[in-house]
This record gives C-alpha cells, sequence and structure tokens, in this order.
C-alpha cells in the first residue's frame, strides 16, 4: 500500500493539509475523493497512462490516482521538444492523456484519449485492484544524453522501498511539510517531494518558481510544523546569496528542521556559506532514475560536506575499478564507479532488454558515477565517468575535486571541469570558469582588482590540491549551460572553434 493515509484514512486525519500550491490547498479528503474517481475513469491496468507534468496539482493527483488504481504513468516534461515527446509516447504507447484542464497539448498528443484533471469529480469508491509490490509504477524517462530517452521502469515496490528508506535516514514523520519547487516530471520533485509527504502522511507544500524569499515565506506559512525544504545545488546558491544580505531570510531558514539538496553535488562553498548565513548544515543524498535512493547523509550521524553520505537500507553500494574488481581501499582518494543493489532498482528500460543487460555487472547496477569511499562508508561523488574521469598523465583526476578548488577563490562563480586529447598526456584538464568580474585572461599576468587570470586560477589550484591536478586551460565563459535540474550539460561545452 504506497498511500496509507489515503487508502485507510481515519475521520481524525482526513481533514489534515496533503497538498499545497499557492493559495491552493486539499486536505486528505480531498485527494482521496478526487483520485478515487479519476482512478475510476483510467483505462485498464494492462495499460499506461501519460501524465503532462506541469507544476500543479492535477500532476499530483493524476500520479496518485494511476499508482492508487495499478495503472502505469509515464510523466511527460511539458517543455520537451517535438522528436523527444514523439519517442516518449511512440515507446511508451499511452491509452491516454492525463493533464490540467487549462493546457493545451501539442499536436503529438492528438490521437491520445485525454482526461482533464480536477478536485471537484464525483464521489466513487476507492479502488479495490489487488496490487503487488512488482507490478509497474511509474515509467520515468532518462535525459537522453547519449541517445534517445530511455524508459524506466519503477515498481511500486521499489518507491515505496526508497521513501522509506530516506524516511529512516531523515526521521522523516506525518509531522514535515516538505516544501520545494521543483520540477514534477523526474524522481526528486515527484517521487521524493510530492509522493514521499503523501505517504508519510504530511504535506507536500510547493511553491511554483523557485525564490529565496518565496522559500522563507513559505517557511514561515506552518507554524507549529516541522519544515523540511528540497532543492538542488543552483537553488542552494541563490538561498547563500540571498541570506549573505538578508539577516531576516537567514533566521527564517535556520528554522527548518532539514535543508535537504540533491540532483547534482552541493560545492563545499555553499556549503560553508549557508551555515555561515543561518547555521543548517545541508545534508545530502544520491540517487538515478534506475536506483531511486542509494545513499543520504543521516540525521542521526554526523554531517561530512562534500559527501553524499552513507548506503540507505536495503541498497547496497560497491565501489569497482575499471576491470569491475571491488576497490578495498576505503582511504578517501581512490576512484571508482559505483555499482549498487537492493530494493529501490528499477525493473529495467521498457522495451529496452539489450540495454538493461548492458548496464548491469551480474546483479549489480553500473551506474556510470565515479566516487571514493571512506573508512566509514561516506562516499564523495567526483562525477560521471563518461565526462568527468579525467585520465592524465598516468593519473586519474575526478573533474568535481578541481572544481571545488576553483570554488575557493572569492572572484569564480560558477565553473565545470572537462577534458580534450592530448598527444602527450591522453588527457589535458580544462576548466570553464563563470568569473564574478571581466577575466584578463593573458597567461602570466593578473587581471585587475576583481578579474582573475588564467595564471591565477591555475595557480591557485596548485596551491590546494596536487600539481598534476592544475588545468591546462582556463576558458572564461558568461555562463554554463544547465538542464532543468540545474546540472551543466558538459557534452554543450565546446572548444572555441568547434
Amino acid at each position: 500500500m504506497l498511500f496509507p493515509a489515503l487508502d485507510q484514512a481515519k475521520d481524525t486525519a482526513a481533514d489534515a493539509e496533503a497538498i499545497r500550491f499557492g493559495e491552493q490547498r486539499l486536505t486528505y479528503r480531498d485527494v482521496t475523493s478526487a483520485t478515487s474517481a479519476l482512478a475510476a475513469d483510467l483505462p485498464p491496468r494492462q495499460t499506461r497512462v501519460a501524465i503532462w507534468a506541469v507544476k500543479g496539482v492535477e500532476t499530483v493527483l493524476a500520479s496518485v490516482a494511476a499508482l492508487r488504481a495499478g495503472v502505469p504513468a509515464v510523466p511527460v516534461n511539458p517543455a520537451v521538444g517535438e522528436r523527444e515527446l514523439t519517442h516518449i509516447l511512440t515507446d511508451s504507447a499511452p491509452e491516454a492523456i492525463l493533464c490540467a484542464p487549462d493546457v493545451e497539448l501539442p499536436a503529438e498528443c492528438a490521437g491520445l484519449r485525454r482526461i482533464d484533471v480536477t478536485t471537484d469529480h464525483a464521489p466513487a469508491p476507492a479502488p479495490a485492484a489487488r496490487l503487488a509490490d512488482d507490478d509497474p509504477g511509474l515509467v520515468v524517462y532518462t535525459s537522453g544524453t547519449t541517445g534517445p530517452p530511455k524508459g524506466v521502469v519503477l515498481s511500486r515496490g521499489a518507491i515505496a522501498a526508497t521513501l522509506d528508506a530516506l524516511a529512516d535516514a531523515w526521521q522523516w514523520t506525518a509531522d514535515d511539510v516538505v516544501v520545494h519547487a521543483l520540477p514534477l516530471f523526474h524522481v526528486h520533485g515527484l517521487i521524493l517531494g510530492m509522493l514521499g509527504p503523501l505517504r508519510r502522511g504530511g504535506t507536500a507544500h510547493h511553491i511554483g518558481r523557485f525564490d529565496p524569499h518565496s522559500l522563507g515565506e513559505a517557511i514561515t506559512a506552518h507554524p507549529g510544523r516541522q519544515v523540511v525544504t528540497f532543492g538542488v545545488p543552483t537553488m542552494y546558491h541563490r538561498l547563500a546569496q540571498a541570506m549573505a544580505s538578508d539577516a531576516d531570510l537567514a533566521a527564517t531558514i535556520s528554522t527548518a528542521r532539514l535543508l535537504i539538496s540533491g540532483s547534482a553535488p552541493l560545492p563545499v562553498r555553499d556549503h560553508e556559506h549557508i551555515t555561515a548565513a543561518c547555521g543548517q548544515q545541508v545534508i545530502e543524498r544520491y540517487g538515478m532514475t534506475e536506483t531511486l535512493m542509494n545513499t543520504s547523509v543521516r540525521v542521526d550521524g554526523p554531517r561530512r560536506p562534500g559527501t553524499v553520505g552513507v548506503a540507505l537500507p536495503g541498497m547496497r553500494l560497491r565501489i569497482v575499478d575499471e576491470d569491475g574488481v571491488p576497490i578495498e581501499t576505503r582511504d578517501d582518494e581512490t576512484i571508482g564507479e559505483i555499482q549498487v543493489r537492493g530494493a529501490s532498482l528499477f525493473s529495467g528500460y521498457l522495451n529496452r532488454p539489450d540495454a538493461t543487460a548492458e548496464s548491469f555487472d551480474g546483479d549489480w547496477f553500473r551506474t556510470g558515477d565515479m566516487a571514493t569511499m571512506d573508512a566509514d562508508g561516506f562516499v564523495r561523488i567526483v562525477g560521471r565517468k563518461a565526462t568527468d574521469l579525467i585520465k592524465c598523465g598516468g593519473y586519474k583526476i575526478g573533474a568535481g575535486e578541481i572544481e571545488n578548488a576553483l570554488l575557493e577563490h572569492p572572484h569564480v562563480a560558477e565553473v565545470a571541469v572537462t577534458s580534450e586529447p592530448d598527444a602527450d598526456l591522453g588527457e589535458r584538464i580544462v576548466a570553464w570558469v563563470v568569473a564574478n568580474g571581466e577575466p584578463d585572461a593573458m597567461a602570466g599576468t593578473g587581471g585587475a582588482e576583481g578579474q582573475p587570470s588564467a595564471t591565477e586560477l591555475t595557480e591557485h589550484v596548485g596551491r590546494l590540491l596536487a600539481s598534476h591536478k592544475r588545468p591546462h586551460e582556463v576558458r572564461f565563459v558568461d555562463s554554463l549551460p544547465r538542464n532543468e535540474l540545474g546540472k551543466v550539460t558538459k557534452r554543450s561545452l565546446h572548444a572555441p572553434g568547434a
């Protein structure tokens, strides 16, 4: 049973607030009624439905209704391009598409039965389907950075297992209000940010578009409740900047029970700035669409900025070398690929048994993420194997370590580190830097005050890290390309003229 508070709601809890979007508030009684009626209107369980996943209560109701009815749902990014949308709809073959009444669907959806999601459905009995843990619950498509997006089939049991593991790590209960502004077509915003609170019996408060002061207002809107915030690094970076000049905002943020960051590593600099401003230590967790959540910093354990914590209950994690041999050394220095197995693992890629088989080493899933582990089992992500592991002069170097070092420079606002082929070294290190001031990139000279030179930044890294980790080239850019979740899309970075 994914949502005990809905399926076995008692009168004493039925009027508790379940979901808040802006001024719109729904109780558990409202959600139970709306999703029961919607579930009755869905196609048979042997089919799938798509959900046009705008940031709105309709997306949540559609997802919950499908899960209660046992009909696998495919959340679709409303900003998806024509080619990608056609691929997703062709691959998943939904029988219908659920959406908000005011949504104008693109032409690619014209052949699908449209089901408008509202909160004023006529009463209907709760779904009576007998559902198993291994039944598919959601099909979430990957970002498609290495080819057409793949549909990741997440079972009902995997969803329940990851939410319960996080409840254990975070001491997450019905007393918590989860406040966030995340997209609802992906694991972080939909499964953790909306379905998670509903499984716990608490409140999910979505603030729409992220703004530090809107976050502060949302925290103060729940007097007497425990507030937990979910965000991605770009949000926490903006929050750190805002709190530095707004003592009232910092005081408000300090009252939150937890600040939790995910979807990409949070730079150590931002950890430090947030703690200095409001006294909070941000918790990081690590997961993937295919694995859901693998690790987290625990609230009842030490907080170690720059790490994503330890393996969650029900999940096993190992780090292996290039030959797939487990690395036994736990020195927080030796880099290898993370492999995982456990209760939260996906069931496979939809219609892609070949890709599913290729992604496993026996029963261990190859994440493609590179990391180190310390003696206490704390994992530190250094980047993706395909884009962030740099083999330079016989050394294996994680791009993330160099990025964190560069971010410690007072005049570096943002940075991404990549590699390029080099006839002598194998790969050379390239740093893409967004500076706080106009850069003077003349090698060997310093820029004006607030304007770092390439040489200055290279030497800065050399002072903090081993000499072989210094960038061979620094390229100043106005901004870094990012996706909807705030991750830097390094494949979009190219050398001048490339």
